[in-house]
């Protein structure tokens, strides 16, 4: 998992596509791609970049292996000309991405691919696999962690994942979106997050009574005694049984800390604050609740809302499956091609649906902050080429109703530009932050956001807005192909 050629996890059409390339090589020119999602997933107001340190790992190892070209051979549909020039096959091309853990919004390019249209065409596949996933669970898990108003979040969904790969990866992405740790230990081991976890009901079950298992649980963790109490009986037996053991445990002379009760069945918001008031009379006000059972945002939420005395969750199926919203809308359009000149040419896909009208050319992003608040204002996407300055008025104004505009003047601003470097010339120029510096940055930029474009049901939008050169040409690109019509 950690070191895997994954050339072949592509779409078949993208080789055939290449093929087609090698035969006509006039072809084959520099183009450029960009990789964007057109809405939120679960309704949401923002989402959250993730999967960048995997892409560049795909991209660095991209390489056709002699067991590759074999199999491809065996297809009976590549010439042997295609799967000679396979076999010296390496990346040439520049990659831009934004950050890993940045908040990001639809329709803006996520990673922008620039290279002959025969590697870029190949990326596809595996680009929006890896984005479009870890993406999802990543935005899932901020929802989840917001939902908990500072409580931790535990991973623990690993069991209910689709697969090792989307266990892992989404145990890494839960994290980096405000997850506390996860149960997954390879994702503790290949990315140094925290691992977290207690015990069954089997290893309840596995002793004479109850008691005894608490007992012995506690002896062997005594600074991570967390007692799963619902076993038999949450409030007759679980809880007496877990205050016994803790008087057991304060007698031995340990020093508690990191103690408390796992909740994980029945009425959650009842058996916790029964549960609260059994502890605090017995002298253990500070033994932590924790809870699971099928939670997502919107059960944490209302358990919140109850009162629950709960402070610590764990949350698997809903959030390592994004269960509600299980796939990221990411897609991979050409925006431009290179002229014989050096130049590139802008492209543009047209749909009867307003929204799925690509933004054509060589693109940038600039995140704009409400000061001094510094609060994301909006996103301004324009040409490659243009540049802002801070002392100089900014008109904003939405692309789908353009008489819709906002006039920042200067102090009233600030200007980010989102997208960075990942590959030149085939050659990687980045090196991924550690895992759980990504989550402090992304902590950081949910902060950024407007509390309502938090909220979990009917958020405020975050506008997504063209500079006017931009807008302008993607207005004439429209015209010029109505004109052609006529």
């Amino acid at each position: 998992m950690d070191r895997q050629n994954l050339t072949l996890l592509t779409d078949l059409y993208e080789l055939t596509m290449m093929q087609g390339y090698f035969k006509h090589k006039d072809q084959n020119k520099t183009v450029i791609f960009d990789a964007f999602f057109r809405s939120n997933p679960c309704g949401g107001g923002y989402s959250i970049m993730c999967g960048v340190e995997q892409l560049v790992k795909y991209i660095r190892e991209l390489h056709f292996s002699r067991q590759d070209i074999d199999y491809l051979a065996g297809l009976g549909i590549f010439d042997r000309d295609f799967l000679d020039y396979l076999a010296d096959f390496r990346f040439t091309g520049d990659v831009y991405a934004i950050p890993e853990g940045t908040l990001i919004f639809p329709r803006e390019p996520l990673v922008k691919i620039v290279a002959p249209i025969m590697e870029a065409q190949l990326v596809e596949t595996a680009i929006l696999n890896i984005i479009n996933h870890q993406s999802l669970i990543a935005t899932k898990a901020a929802r989840i962690c917001y939902a908990a108003r500072g409580d931790g979040i535990m991973e623990f969904g690993l069991r209910r994942a689709q697969g090792p790969d989307a266990g892992t990866y989404g145990a890494r992405a839960a994290v980096i979106a405000g997850c506390v740790g996860t149960s997954n230990v390879l994702c503790g081991e290949l990315f140094g997050v925290p691992v977290k976890g207690t015990h069954a009901h089997s290893w309840i079950m596995s002793f004479d009574d109850e008691l005894t298992a608490f007992k012995t649980y506690a002896d062997l963790y005594p600074n991570a005694c967390i007692l799963l109490v619902d076993t038999y009986d949450t409030l007759k037996s679980g809880v007496p049984n877990a205050i016994r053991t803790f008087r057991y445990m304060k007698e031995k002379g340990v020093d508690l800390k990191g103690y408390g009760i796992r909740l994980d069945s029945g009425d959650l918001a009842y058996l916790s604050k029964k549960a609260r008031r059994m502890l605090d009379e017995a002298g253990f006000p500070d033994a932590i609740i924790s809870a699971s059972n099928d939670l997502d945002e919107y059960l944490i939420d209302s358990l919140k809302t109850q009162g629950a005395a709960i402070t610590s969750w764990g949350v698997g199926t809903n959030l390592i499956t994004a269960k509600d919203n299980p796939a990221f809308g990411g897609v991979y359009k050409l925006a431009a091609v290179m002229g014989e000149d050096g130049a590139f040419i802008p492209k543009i896909k047209l749909s009867e649906n307003s929204e799925k009208i690509t933004n054509p050319g060589n693109k940038k992003i600039y995140r704009v902050y409400e000061e001094p608040a510094h609060k994301i204002k909006a996103d301004l996407i324009c040409l490659e080429d243009e540049v802002f300055s801070e002392e100089e008025p900014l008109l904003l104004f939405d692309p789908y109703e353009p008489w819709k505009k906002t006039k920042l003047r200067p102090g009233e601003y600030s200007l980010r530009e989102l997208m960075i470097p990942l590959f030149k010339g085939g050659e990687c120029c980045y090196t991924s932050p550690e895992t759980m510096a990504i989550r402090s940055y992304c902590l950081e930029e949910q902060e950024t956001l407007w509390d309502e474009s938090r909220r979990l049901v009917n958020p405020h939008e975050v506008h997504v807005d063209l500079s006017k050169k931009l807008y302008d040409l993607k207005i004439s690109l429209l015209d010029q192909i109505s004109d052609e019509r006529l």
